[in-house]
């Protein structure tokens, strides 16, 4: 067995990980989640980029088998995967202003990708730009609601792990 994998601290990240999932099974308002911010959480925490990725989107397809799927799915994960990108980039130095800046850069990304996609469907908005500038107009307040949760719950996840980290020296980054 590999004990890097089954460290203290691979099964912490892992765990809030999944508690973080868990938040989009119980009552929240619409995109009031900790979805974004267990991608960026992933993205910082993770040293194997494999792991990143695996760990967090492993997490929302197990809540999506539970809440089910839509014909935009496949945006969501892009989406999500981005926010992972942005974890592993913005995040090298966990500052707070960092942290602020890397929840705002990836609700707007989730924003602008999840919403082009569903304009794309031509469900509800003219394939035309008059329907793109309608359906971005028309999800702002869920991009406010993406937004605040993405701030709150990456405030609690990074602050959590980080006072964990000076109480529990052996999640502090494994040295190869």
């Amino acid at each position: 067995m590999n004990s890097k994998l089954f460290s203290p601290r691979f099964l912490v990240l892992c765990a809030m990980i999944a508690a973080a999932a868990f938040t989009r099974l119980m009552p929240h308002l619409p995109n009031f989640t900790a979805v974004g911010a267990m991608a960026l959480f992933g993205g910082a925490y993770f040293s194997s980029k494999k792991l990143a990725f695996a760990v967090p989107l492993i997490a929302m397809f197990l809540t999506d088998l539970i809440l089910g799927f839509h014909s935009t799915i496949l945006s969501v994960y892009i989406a999500f995967a981005l926010i992972v990108v942005i974890g592993m980039t913005m995040l090298q130095k966990k500052k707070a202003v960092n942290i602020i800046l890397a929840s705002l850069t990836a609700a707007v990304s989730f924003f602008l990708i999840t919403n082009f996609a569903f304009w794309l469907t031509g469900v509800l908005y003219p394939v035309t730009p008059a329907g793109l500038a309608e359906c971005y107009i028309a999800a702002i307040p869920f991009f406010g609601y993406t937004l605040i949760g993405n701030l709150f719950y990456a405030g609690v996840m990074f602050g959590l792990f980080e006072l964990a980290k000076v109480k529990f020296p052996q999640l502090a980054p494994v040295k190869l």
